[in-house]
């Protein structure tokens, strides 16, 4: 082979290949040999001064090579080097006409099955733990004078080809930029390894290329894909064509090719602002084809790595989940259609998780117009467009982490609104008891299912509640009249033994919201809200008035009997039946005092007169060595 030389010192790239052959007599085979840096090398302790700029080859144990050929190439020190380290990675190289070796093209056994069998999110066997060490340490690496050195660097705690790749991937994904300017100017010097180190900023093109030098100088069989892709500004069921608008790599280990795409790990870009932010993917490390192909499309089929490959048209009509929808843990969404058309006014989508999940949803950027129920695996959504015409509907997911991730997107197409179903825009997610408000402290609920259907205006809600919560609720309608401070006047709360009760009276027909809050009654804070239930009333003579207010000193244990609305007759004697613990003395005052007596069946009872008051008051003595009373409960007056 010949040596090319220029004003700067050379590099070799050097490859080893083990021929079993018979052993030559010693003076033969050495009169064979060529003495130029070309030549095939037989000789004891390996290679020895050829120039400058040549790498020195490491000592080879034993005496003599018998029966091995060493194949030395050198290259400029700007081509691609292809040094691997491997014998058994020779077999996977073929030969171009002119000598010089590339990976091999993916084939049979490389594919994987589609769709995808739920098996696992990575194309081999993977356990994240191991490489806890080794991604702290690539993490920190720094860059100190060019991309061989780096290189070095980052495999001085990587000791199989996994553990390489692994390592040159962590580094790119924490060190490099996405370069949106660059990107959008087409700006091709900014792809180059060299510019790439300085400036630590790409596009898509530069991430592919640099993280196939880095593999091959590694001694990891790496190829850049180009393709189309569902990245930034992808809207739901656009077509493709024309130029390829991403690039990926393939890299071969174990004997199979896998994917991965440092660009879309390494962060990503926000659609309002433009601006990039770090925000590390593990999703697209070594990531399933059947998974892959959801928003990558090779310009060759081949590097799909399934079979059966997928085409262009279902590539594009296929739904797309995004890296997030597995990352929290989902398995499958219905419909699988990234378009829904809606049937009598509703659509319909459901989720299935491996684990529980919190979700939530927004529809044109609104959380209202739907009803969201959690299941022990998964959820049920049913979605209500207010008008005619294309919506927006995104589903969002909470995982383990503190934050909801967009997951999906659909495109609702509605040709007919159900003006029956108007849902109160207080009505938040999720609907109805699940496993969320068990883990919450609220249990075997009266109510399993999400919608309260009441004719008369009145419905009673109980469910057990673990020792040392408390609970709250609210009332929320549409058309005003229950405002922020009443919203709970129309809902009595009772506590029997370990069950909680909560009494509602409706003001009229319609649908509202009834939210349930909890806190722990040891830890500061406000309520926390769990879940409510929607509440439909089409009985248009329905008018309850309010329940009477009660005060803190109202105990959870407590029970009112009578009289429980809130607004009494003016110039009536009103009967008064309560159930109080943990007192001394109770009485009733309007205008005068009316003192109430305990019977045989731990009742207190009494009536007061509403003549000449607006308001009256239920009052208690909780020491009966004391003069002070509290007020427990507040009832108003109609006026005459």
């Amino acid at each position: 082979m010949e040596l090319k030389k220029d004003s700067n010192s050379v590099s070799i790239d050097m490859l080893l290949i083990v021929h079993s052959e018979k052993r030559r007599a010693a003076q033969g085979a050495h009169s064979d040999r060529q003495a130029d840096p070309g030549a095939l090398l037989q000789r004891r302790g390996g290679l020895q001064g050829i120039g400058n700029g040549l790498r020195r080859w490491q000592k080879l144990e034993g005496n003599e090579l018998h029966g091995t050929q060493l194949t030395v190439e050198v290259h400029p020190r700007d081509a691609m080097p292809q040094l691997l380290k491997k014998f058994s990675l020779a077999k996977c190289l073929q030969g171009d006409k002119n000598g010089n070796t590339r990976p091999r093209q993916p084939g049979g056994k490389d594919a994987h099955a589609y769709p995808w069998d739920r098996s696992s999110l990575k194309s081999m066997p993977l356990d994240l733990r191991q490489f806890e060490k080794l991604d702290t340490y690539a993490s920190q690496v720094t860059v100190k004078s060019g991309l061989d050195e780096l290189v070095s660097n980052l495999l001085q705690e990587a000791h199989s080809d996994l553990e390489r790749v692994r390592a040159i991937w962590i580094w790119i994904c924490h060190h490099i930029e996405y370069d949106i300017e660059a990107a959008q100017e087409k700006d091709r010097q900014a792809f180059k390894p060299t510019d790439i180190l300085r400036t630590q900023k790409t596009n898509c093109d530069g991430y592919a290329g640099l993280f196939e030098k880095m593999c091959r100088i590694a001694g990891v069989q790496c190829m850049t894909v180009p393709g189309y892709s569902k990245g930034f500004g992808y809207q739901t069921g656009q077509s493709f064509s024309g130029e390829f608008d991403h690039a990926w790599n393939a890299v071969y280990l174990e004997g199979r090719w896998h994917l991965v795409d440092s660009t879309w790990g390494s962060g990503l870009v926000d659609s309002a602002t433009s601006k990039f932010t770090f925000l590390y993917n593990e999703f697209y490390f070594l990531t399933h084809p059947a998974l892959f192909i959801e928003d990558h499309f090779p310009d060759n089929k081949n590097w799909q790595l399934l079979k059966p490959p997928q085409s262009l048209r279902q590539f594009e009509n296929n739904m797309y989940h995004k890296s997030e929808f597995y990352n929290k843990g989902m398995l499958s969404a219905h419909p699988e259609t990234s378009m829904i058309k809606t049937v009598n006014g509703k659509a319909m989508v459901t989720i299935e998780s491996c684990a529980p999940t919190l979700f939530m949803f927004m529809l044109n950027g609104k959380q209202e117009h739907g009803l969201l129920s959690l299941r022990k695996n998964g959820m049920k959504l049913e979605v209500y467009p207010p008008t005619v015409g294309t919506h927006k509907l995104q589903i969002f997911a909470k995982g383990n982490s503190d934050i909801y991730s967009s997951v999906l997107e659909y495109t609702l197409k509605c040709n007919y609104v159900d003006d029956t179903v108007q849902l109160p825009a207080e009505l938040h997610q999720p609907v109805g008891p699940s496993w969320f408000s068990e883990q919450m402290g609220i249990t075997k609920p009266s109510h399993p299912h999400p919608i309260i259907h009441t004719s008369d205006g009145r419905c009673s809600v109980s469910f057990g509640v673990e020792e040392g919560i408390s609970v709250l609720a609210s009332l929320h309608g549409d058309d005003g009249l229950i405002t922020e401070e009443t919203q709970r006047r129309y809902i009595f709360q009772l506590q029997r033994e370990k069950r909680t009760e909560l009494k509602v009276q409706l003001p009229h027909a319609g649908k509202f919201a009834l939210k349930i809050f909890v806190k722990k009654r040891q830890e500061a804070g406000n309520y926390i809200f769990v879940f409510n239930y929607l509440l439909c009333c089409t009985n248009t003579k329905v008018n309850w008035p309010m329940f009477p207010e009660s005060f803190g000193n109202w105990g959870q244990d407590n029970e009112l009997l009578e009289p429980l609305t809130g607004v009494l007759p003016a110039n009536r004697n009103v009967p008064f039946k309560l159930k109080l613990h943990g007192i001394a003395k109770a009485l009733v005052k309007g205008q005068d005092t009316w003192p109430l007596t305990l019977n045989s069946e731990g009742y207190w009872e009494g009536s007061c007169s509403t003549a000449g008051c607006q308001e009256v008051y239920v009052m208690v003595l909780e020491n009966a060595n004391h003069n002070f009373y509290s007020y427990i409960l507040k009832y108003k007056v109609n006026a005459q």
